[in-house]
Order: C-alpha cells, then structure tokens, then sequence
C-alpha cells in the first residue's frame, strides 16, 4: 500500500473518515494547551474503562493481562497502558507523541499601561513566523497558581461570548521602514505584545487602564497582579478546528503538530483489547523546546512509571527496568512536513509526503548532514512494511526537505537511547508551525489505523 491514496481505499466508506475526524475536531478544539490535552485524554481514558495507576500501588494490586492503567505527570504528561499477555519484561509496543505546539506565553511580570492601553508582556514558545500571529483574534488559557494554594484556571476568548485579545500591527501606509526588513525581523519577539485593555478606571490617576484591567481579574477569577508570578498564561489562536476546503477533505486548525498524532494514538490504544505484548501511549510535553525539564521526553517519568509497574509484578531491578526498554519498539507519532503545491521547490518530491496518501514514515529526520536524528534501522521499517501491506494501511516515507534546506526533530532520539527500535510515523501537515495547520481528514484516519495496528501486531 506504499504510497496509496486513502480516498481510492475508502470511496464506498467515507463516512468512516469523516465521522472519526469529528472526535479530532472537538479534541483539538478543547485541547489547546497541554494541561488541556491530558484533561480530556483523562476523560476519554476514563470512559473506556482506564484506572489511575496510583490506585494499582495503593493497594499493592497486581498487574494483569488486560489491565487498563494510566498515569499523569504535573498535569502535563500522561501515559496509558493495555497490559499484555506477554511478561512486561518482553517489551511494549509504544506509540509516542507531543501534546505542546508553538504559540506565545505571557510573562511573569506581564501587565503595563502605555499610550492609554493595558497590554501583556510576551514571550514566544517554538519555532514560530512572528509575523503570522498579528492582527488576529488570540485568546488566553490560565493557570494561575496562588500562595494560599489555591489554583484558579481560566480561558478567555473561545465562547462566541468572549472578548478575545491580539496583538496590533503597523498601518502599510507608515510601514515604509518595517517592510525593509527581511521576514525575522519584521515583527520582533519584544513587540508581540497583546492589547487587552483601554478603558480607563474612574477617579484614578496612575495607569488608570491597567488599574481597571485589575479590578477586572480580581473581581471575575480572585487574581491580584502578583499572582501573575505563579501563573502560566498561554496565547493561541481563538477559535475551533474546522472542516477545510470545498470538499470538506481536510481540517484547519491549531496545533495539529502534534495533536493530530496524540489523538490517533490516543484512540488506538484506548480502543484495543487483550494485546500480546504490553501497549502504551504516551503523551509528552515541551518537544517544541529541546524535551527538556520535568515533563519532557528527557524526563525520567516514563522510567520510573516502568519500574513502579515491575514493581506491582514483584520485580524491582535496575536490570529489569532496562531489559523491559531495550525489548521495547516505538512509533515516534509525529507529524512530517507536506508538499505545498505553492512551495514544492524546498522538496526532493520523490521523498516527500504528500496530503491524502496515508502516514508518513521518517527514516530519519535531523538537519543537513543528518544532525540529530534517530536514523532507524531498516530491519525494523521492514517488519512495519510487512504489516502495513498485509492490512492494506496506505503509508509513504519522506524527508523534511532537500538536504540542506533546513531539517527539524522529535523525541525518536531520546527513546533510542534505552536501545530500542524507534521510527518516526505520523500525518503529513500543510503550513506547519503556523497559527492554524491543515491536514487530510484522509490520514488522520489511516494514521488511526496503523498505530492500532502496530499496537496489536
């Protein structure tokens, strides 16, 4: 089925795809931050019969074959497993994905009066055009975290009722300097600044706007100004994920990369049962910044989240853990760059994904001379091939770009490192990194397909 089109393969059952892109729709509306996302993975978790993990080592319960755990990290991670019929020690089948996408943060000293408007100090987050987020409707999801203890979330700008804010831009009639400058500088990081006020507080002299800008948090969520420095308040686009194109093929909306492989291997998982080998799907978060911190892939969560479960079988050793990761093999579920018809010149197009021709596997990623990649071993992408073709999944393979036209990564290289197989496999998506992404509705469902595939072979 290599390089197959997904539409051919379903034209007397599309209803199959459309009708499984209304669940990525509402998840990617709702789960525009990562706290957002393992909220709703919870959800989902939980309706299809998944424990909390914690309850396991709290009664000292062992582990069985088609046991259903999950475990949550900070609120950031989450990682569910299908306890196979094999030992643990066998290996898992993992499916691996990124739950952060780019956008902007607000600082922690953020709020400032200036010519008659209150705005927010910012600081972008990924690999963004700065360009691209100006004059468009932003909204704000919050969590503010008080001394008291008290945490307060909020989200302002996705009900039709909301104000939403956004970030002004020069007129072109008085932009004759700004539009000498090349793409990167045009908008500096300093000036994505929101505008989120200009009525002025009554009978006060000092920074009457942002006076009143305050009075509003206090009044509506319990904020003070210093709590901002306990918060995390991060700007994305407002608005839901929608149907794209006349023929409604495919979906726009924000943070496909990598949302869009969450929730397929999200669903995988929580929809097989009784596996051979152990199953897990594990979301992680800060891959748009290096892995790095307490719930990135660099993170030790997942490690230990495997020793506590050796643990439940009463197997506590340093080997046992390491012997479970070498077995394991994984599917880093990340999204590849599209052929843009506009921009097919930055393409080898005889290694490339293209929209509607199922899931995209990197051998390797990296930049230039091959610079950070996993480079998977071509034993594995064989046995995937294999079972691809038996079950007629329509895959492709591809390359993020000519040689030394750029490159990028993802967690592949980090999983490696405990000695496993490890390949890149996820969605071809168009305009990516940019406020709003378009994938085929085509592969999102395919991409369903082979990771439940992969997690049951």
């Amino acid at each position: 089925m290599y390089n197959k089109n997904v539409w051919e393969k379903y034209s007397s059952d599309v209803d199959k795809i459309m009708s499984f892109n209304e669940g990525y729709k509402h998840f990617i509306s709702v789960g525009k931050t990562e706290r957002a996302c393992v909220k709703e993975s919870v959800r989902i978790a939980k309706e299809n019969g998944f424990i909390d993990l914690a309850e396991f080592i709290k009664n000292n319960q062992k582990l069985q074959a088609g046991d259903k755990v999950y475990v949550v990290n900070k609120d950031k991670n989450i990682a569910l497993f299908v306890i196979g019929k094999k030992d643990l020690q066998a290996g898992l089948r993992i499916l691996g994905a990124h739950i952060d996408s780019p956008r902007i943060d607000v600082k922690q000293n953020p709020l400032y009066e200036k010519d008659g408007f209150a705005l927010f100090d910012t600081h972008y987050y990924g690999g963004i055009k700065k360009y691209q987020w100006v004059t468009m409707p932003l909204a704000l999801h919050g969590t503010v975290c008080k001394k008291n203890g008290e945490k307060v979330d909020f989200v302002i700008g996705e009900n039709d009722n909301d104000p939403v804010v956004g970030i002004n831009d020069l007129l072109p009639h008085l932009a004759a300097d700004q539009m000498q400058k090349n793409a990167s500088k045009v908008i500096e990081g300093e000036d994505l600044d929101l505008t989120v006020g200009s009525i002025p507080l009554k009978d006060t002299e000092k920074n009457p706007v942002k006076a009143n800008i305050l009075k509003l948090l206090k009044y509506r969520y319990n904020i003070e100004e210093e709590d901002f420095l306990s918060a995390e308040i991060e700007v994305v686009p407002a608005g839901k994920a929608k149907d794209f194109g006349l023929d409604s093929s495919m979906v726009m909306g924000y943070g496909h990369d990598d949302r869009v492989c969450s929730y397929t291997s999200l669903k995988a998982i929580v929809d097989i049962e009784n596996p051979e080998y152990t199953s897990c799907c594990i979301l992680t978060d800060k891959e748009e910044v290096g892995s790095i911190g307490a719930t990135g892939a660099f993170s030790l969560f997942f490690e230990n989240t495997i020793a506590e479960m050796l643990a439940l079988q009463q197997v506590e050793s340093f080997l046992a853990v390491r012997r479970t990761l070498s077995n394991s093999v994984m599917l880093s579920s990340d999204v590849s760059a599209a052929v843009d018809p506009l921009y097919g010149y930055v393409n080898d197009n005889k290694n490339a994904a293209y929209l509607g021709k199922g899931i995209v596997l990197n051998k390797y990623t990296g930049a230039r001379g091959k610079s950070g990649c996993n480079d998977a071993n071509p034993e594995f992408i064989a046995w995937l091939r294999n079972i691809f073709d038996e079950n007629q999944v329509c895959f492709q393979t591809a390359e993020l770009g000519k040689v030394d036209q750029g490159g990028g990564g993802t967690i592949a290289y980090i999983l490696a490192q405990y000695n496993m197989n490890v390949i890149d496999a996820g969605v071809p998506v168009l305009s990516m990194h940019s406020p709003w992404e378009i994938v085929s509705k085509a592969d999102v469902f395919e991409a369903y397909n082979a990771y439940k595939l992969f997690l049951t072979k």
